[in-house]
C-alpha cells in the first residue's frame, strides 16, 4: 500500500497539463496532498504549499509522488538528486511512469540503504486475458475524446461523484496512472502488452446488476497517432453502453503533435460510435463534455451553447459545472 498523505512532485513540468497526475491527485484527493514540490524552470502550479522535503515530512507527508507525465513517461536526469534526497528524508516514492523506479540502480540502492520503498503503479500485476468479446450483464460508459488530456477522466469521477450522491450503483474504473492513484486499484492500461489490452478492460469491468453502470476512465483519442490503439481496446474491450464525448475547444493542435489539427466533434461521433457497435450494437452517444478551464464564465457558458445546439446532445462541464445533465442522459437510457 502506498503510504498517504503525499508532497507532490511537479519537477520541472514544461507546462500545467504535463503534471496532469499531480492535478488529477490534488483535485480528487485533496486531502492526500499535502504541498507540492517545484524545481527550478516549473511553470505548472497546484496552488498548495510550496514545500521543501524537511517541510513536507514536518507537516506529515509520507510518499513524494511522481506527478508529471511527461511524453515517454522518463525518469529526468534533473530529478534524481531530488528524488534521492526525498529517499535519505524519510520517504517512499511513487510513480506512474514507463521509466520504472525499480530499474534506476541508484535509486533502488539508496531506498535498499534507508529501508523506503518504491512503488511503481504502472506495472500489470494481473495475468490478464485475451478478450473474447462476450456480452457482460450491468452497464458501461466510457469518454472518449477528440484529443489526449481533454478530461476523460474528471468526466468519469465526476459522474461517479454524482450517482453515488443519487444512491445509484456505479463504480469508476481506472485505466491509468493517475486513476489508480486516486483510486488505489486500475488496470495500467498503456502498460499492459496489446494483445492484452481489450482483456484487461474485460477483466477490470466483470459482470454486474442490471443497473449498475461501470465509469470506464478513458485514455487517449482515436485520432492521436500515437496513443490511438489504447483508445480502441477500451472501446472494444469496454463495450460501452454510452459513450460521453470529449473536447477542450482552446487547443489549435493535438498535444504533442503541431502538424495535426483537432478533429470536430462530429467526426470524433462518426468515428468513434461504428467502432463501439462493433462490440456492443446497442451503444449510444448521450452527452459531450467539454473542458473550458481555459474559458471565462460567458465565453465558457456560450461555447456550451454552441456545441448543445450544433450536437443536439446535453453538453457540460462536469468539472466547472458538476455532472448532473450527464449523469441525466444514463439514466434515460
Amino acid at each position: 500500500m502506498i503510504q498517504t498523505p503525499y508532497l507532490l512532485f511537479l519537477g520541472d513540468a514544461p507546462d500545467p497539463l504535463a503534471a496532469k497526475v499531480a492535478q488529477g491527485i490534488r483535485d480528487w484527493r485533496p486531502d492526500h496532498a499535502v504541498g507540492q514540490y517545484r524545481m527550478d524552470g516549473c511553470r505548472a502550479d497546484l496552488r498548495l504549499p510550496d514545500m521543501t522535503l524537511a517541510e513536507a515530512r514536518a507537516a506529515g507527508a509520507k510518499t513524494l509522488v511522481i506527478g508529471v507525465a511527461n511524453r515517454g513517461g522518463v525518469i529526468s536526469k534533473a530529478w534524481k538528486k531530488v528524488l534521492v534526497a526525498a529517499l535519505e528524508e524519510g520517504f517512499d516514492l511513487a510513480s506512474g511512469l514507463h521509466n520504472l523506479l525499480r530499474d534506476e540502480p541508484d535509486l533502488v540502492a539508496v531506498a535498499e540503504a534507508c529501508g523506503r520503498s518504491l512503488h511503481d503503479v504502472r506495472i500489470p500485476a494481473v495475468k490478464y486475458p485475451i478478450a473474447n468479446g462476450e456480452k457482460r450483464a450491468g452497464k458501461r460508459c466510457l469518454a472518449v475524446g477528440t484529443d489526449c488530456s481533454v478530461g476523460k477522466m474528471y468526466t468519469a469521477l465526476a459522474m461517479d461523484r454524482e450517482m453515488q450522491a443519487r444512491g445509484m450503483k456505479a463504480t469508476f474504473r481506472a485505466t491509468g496512472q493517475t486513476g489508480i492513484l486516486i483510486t488505489g486499484d486500475g488496470v495500467p492500461l498503456d502498460a499492459v502488452v496489446a494483445d492484452f489490452m481489450a482483456g484487461s478492460v474485460e477483466w477490470l469491468s466483470p459482470d454486474n446488476d442490471a443497473d449498475h453502470w461501470d465509469l470506464i476512465e478513458g485514455q487517449g483519442s482515436l485520432f492521436h497517432v500515437s496513443y490511438s490503439g489504447v483508445t480502441m481496446a477500451l472501446i472494444h474491450g469496454g463495450q460501452p453502453d454510452a459513450l460521453i464525448l470529449s473536447h477542450e475547444p482552446t487547443r489549435s493542435h493535438m498535444r504533442g503533435l503541431p502538424g495535426y489539427g483537432l478533429p470536430s466533434l462530429e467526426a470524433l461521433r462518426d468515428t468513434a460510435l461504428p467502432l463501439a457497435r462493433v462490440a456492443n450494437p446497442a451503444c449510444q452517444v448521450v452527452g459531450i463534455a467539454v473542458n473550458t478551464a481555459a474559458m471565462g464564465q460567458d465565453e465558457a457558458m456560450a461555447c456550451l451553447e454552441d456545441i448543445e445546439t450544433r450536437m443536439g446532445l446535453p453538453a457540460a462541464d462536469p468539472f466547472r459545472q458538476g455532472a448532473a445533465r450527464l449523469v441525466d442522459a444514463l439514466a434515460a437510457m
